[in-house]
């Protein structure tokens, strides 16, 4: 075999080579895998955009998913968008005025780990229409039920439906097989928001629903120190005083039990002969009375 025959292009050096169809390897990879899931590239109505940097498992990243249906574009570090960027780097929140933005320009987003926000190069990316999501929880499966811990598809498909286009949301969210869950969790304050105009709008309104909820856990706190076992001091303890309480009961029953035991007299089979104090030692005489054969069987 020639020296450095098993050497890959990239490995010496070169650039990596192209198939019989002038794409290259990566484009053909994820060809095949649309083309083996059964999956057709697929064209949204508006401009779908992110900064991906790898942060997120690609199994489970969404954005990579979205991608690879052909939704969503990449974009490079030093690259802006003209529509909405969803950016932690944002200082006014979604509202509905947004909606002209988004129907001409699209939506894009930050595609990386809530972990690692300080590792993104904010400045060297977003637009000039950054914003901030309000209050809404995650529905995806690895932060459910968390607020604000939305991933990629979750924060787009808010973004839409904040801004009236649920039809755009929910046509993202069904690629997911939890996708529809998120409009149903937040369905009744994706309407209230869905009601504002501006972000000031929104922002009174997302500042009016965490008040509520503050009032919802504290009238749930108070109930439950009357009613949960846990908030009512020291358990063990109390415990302890009832299997007490249950043992001396338990002595006291034995103590019953071997007082009574010792005015019970049996017969010579073994059968218990009835003594009370108001007998009149009658039983006694008919026992006496009473003969037995060999084998105890009463003659």
């Amino acid at each position: 075999m020639a020296k450095g025959k098993n050497k890959s292009l990239e490995d010496r050096g070169g650039r990596p080579s192209k198939g019989s169809n002038g794409h290259s390897s990566r484009q053909n990879h994820r060809h095949m895998e649309l083309k083996r899931n059964g999956n057709i590239e697929t064209k949204f109505p508006v401009k779908l955009a992110m900064w991906d940097f790898d942060h997120c498992d690609p199994k489970k990243c969404s954005g990579k998913k979205l991608e690879r249906l052909g939704m969503i574009k990449s974009l490079r570090v030093g690259e802006k968008f003209q529509g909405i960027v969803v950016s932690p780097n944002g200082t006014d929140v979604v509202c509905p005025d947004d909606k002209e933005i988004v129907e001409k320009h699209g939506a894009s987003v930050v595609e990386c780990s809530w972990a690692r926000l300080d590792e993104v190069p904010f400045n060297k990316i977003g637009g000039r229409h950054e914003r901030l999501l309000p209050y809404l929880v995650a529905a995806n499966q690895v932060n459910y039920g968390r607020p604000w811990k939305l991933n990629c598809v979750e924060a787009l498909a808010a973004c839409f439906a904040i801004v009236g286009r649920v039809d755009w949301a929910s046509e993202l969210l069904s690629h997911f097989s939890w996708g529809p869950v998120f409009l149903e969790l937040n369905k009744d304050l994706l309407e209230i928001y869905q009601k504002c105009t501006n972000s000031t709008s929104v922002k009174e309104a997302e500042a009016s629903w965490l008040e509520k909820l503050e009032l919802e856990i504290q009238e749930r706190k108070a109930q439950s120190k009357d009613e949960d076992i846990w908030l009512t001091g020291n358990v063990n303890r109390q415990m302890n005083q009832l299997y007490i309480s249950d043992d001396e009961k338990e002595g006291e029953e034995e103590d019953e039990l071997s007082d009574k035991s010792k005015s019970i007299h049996y017969d010579s089979l073994g059968n218990v002969i009835n003594l009370n104090s108001e007998d009149d030692g009658s039983n006694h005489e008919q026992l006496e009375n009473v003969k037995y054969d060999l084998l105890g069987n009463i003659i």
